[in-house]
């Protein structure tokens, strides 16, 4: 494990009780994490894959303090992560972390402006300064124009909207972005400017964390990588080592069932 870590989780389990089959029956127990150990270098980019239901994005809830584990603890900078204090007690939390969601169609409020969408942290966050200014700052850094803060989600292409997604998620300047498949809803020209944008971030010094199922963008983008199956971290390290030469049997699984273009 990493020493001193900018995020580190410790004994993670996540159980959730499932609805009653029949009145008064006894409720079962899902578990979505079990006994989970990461850390996340300041700094470097961390990609989090594996198949759908293995604890991706639970694991994202909990490192952001949307949601408490039934055990186990999270640190971010060496402060404890409670899930369950006030968003008052969190600000500093949500001034380190910017969020990234999968629909960009979705993850917009259709009733606000880009502006006032791009802006939204500052408010919430009571960061002082030209809140314009910034906005017209971030839109440019995500390859928008200013005048994009005028207009509305509906007005925007999909890959628009992600960047616009992007814009907000980075209008604070927070230290570690997070991304829970970020990419997936994207067609492939798209994807390929948002890897851009993501990978200018992580040069210029941001910690990114992104689930993802596309092990190329991955590949592409990040130093290290966890693989999960079934709530557990069955493999973690460098990314070339970890994809190049895997030592855990799912992770040789996974990378064998990646579809290969003959003659390629």
């Amino acid at each position: 494990m990493t020493e001193n870590p900018l995020i580190r989780a410790r004994g993670l389990r996540r159980e959730y009780l499932a609805a009653r089959k029949e009145p008064f029956a006894r409720r079962a127990r899902t578990v979505a994490l079990d006994d989970v150990d990461l850390d996340v270098t300041a700094g470097r980019a961390l990609g989090i894959i594996g198949e759908s239901g293995s604890g991706k994005s639970t694991l994202i809830r909990l490192l952001l303090g949307l949601d408490r584990p039934t055990s186990g603890t999270v640190h971010v900078d060496g402060r404890p992560v409670d899930a369950t204090a006030s968003a008052r007690a969190l600000h500093w939390l949500r001034r380190e972390t910017g969020l990234v969601f999968q629909d960009p169609y979705a993850s917009l409020d259709p009733r606000q402006s880009v502006g006032r969408i791009v802006s939204e942290p500052l408010r919430a966050l009571d960061i002082d300064g030209d809140h314009r200014a910034r906005v017209a700052e971030v839109l440019a850094q995500v390859g928008l124009d200013a005048e994009a803060a005028s207009r509305y989600p509906h007005e925007f292409s999909g890959g628009q909207r992600q960047r616009v997604a992007l814009a907000r998620a980075i209008a604070h300047r927070p230290r570690i972005l997070i991304g829970d498949e970020p990419l997936s809803a994207l067609d492939v020209t798209v994807r390929a400017q948002i890897l851009d944008l993501l990978r200018a971030l992580s040069r210029d010094g941001m910690t990114l964390v992104l689930v993802s199922h596309d092990i190329g963008v991955v590949q592409n983008l990040c130093e290290d990588v966890a693989v999960m199956k079934d709530g557990r971290i069955v493999e973690h390290g460098p990314t070339a080592r970890v994809l190049h030469h895997p030592e855990h049997d799912y992770t040789k699984r996974l990378l064998a069932a990646i579809p290969v273009i003959p003659g390629r």
